[in-house]
């Protein structure tokens, strides 16, 4: 039987369309490459704000301003291991930062304009629900999305 999770870890993600496509990272955990919105946890004593601006910076080089709230979802792994709470919100690129980006586990950025973006392995999978809001240019009010989970693919036989 899995370890629980003691508590939510709380991540922060970025929306922030820069000339009619979405600023995305590329990252590798396991088997093939997935996108994942600019973003990532909190630190204790830091607000969301901070957090958001701290790793949009981080993981992209943008400085960020938050507009509004946009998504709240859940990473639930179905085994109990892992409970993250996300935050997604809606930002605009305020700036570039001096500093390149530092995000070890980040391989490379992208951009998808919104046709591409539900083609894409996008983690946690709201890939429909964001060209939905992209759609309607955000005005949507802010949704709670449930419970969203990827499963890894599995690991070709001999390879560890």
């Amino acid at each position: 039987m899995a370890a629980r999770v003691s508590e939510p870890r709380i991540r922060v993600a970025a929306v922030i369309v820069i000339d009619d496509r979405l600023l995305l990272v590329r990252q590798v955990k396991t088997g093939a490459p997935y996108h994942l919105l600019p973003g990532g946890g909190v630190e204790p004593g830091e607000s969301l704000a901070q957090a958001l601006i701290r790793e949009v910076a981080e993981e992209t080089g943008v400085t960020a301003r938050i507009v509004k709230p946009l998504f709240i979802s859940d990473t639930l792994a179905p085994d109990g291991s892992r409970h993250v709470v996300n935050l997604t919100f809606l930002c605009e690129a305020v700036g570039v930062a001096a500093e390149s980006p530092s995000e070890s586990a980040i391989i490379g950025h992208d951009y998808a304009t919104r046709e591409a973006l539900t083609t894409l392995d996008l983690r946690p999978p709201l890939a429909r629900a964001l060209a939905d809001a992209w759609a309607s240019d955000f005005e949507a009010p802010c949704r709670y999305l449930g419970p969203l989970w990827t499963s890894e693919p599995a690991e070709p036989d001999g390879v560890r």
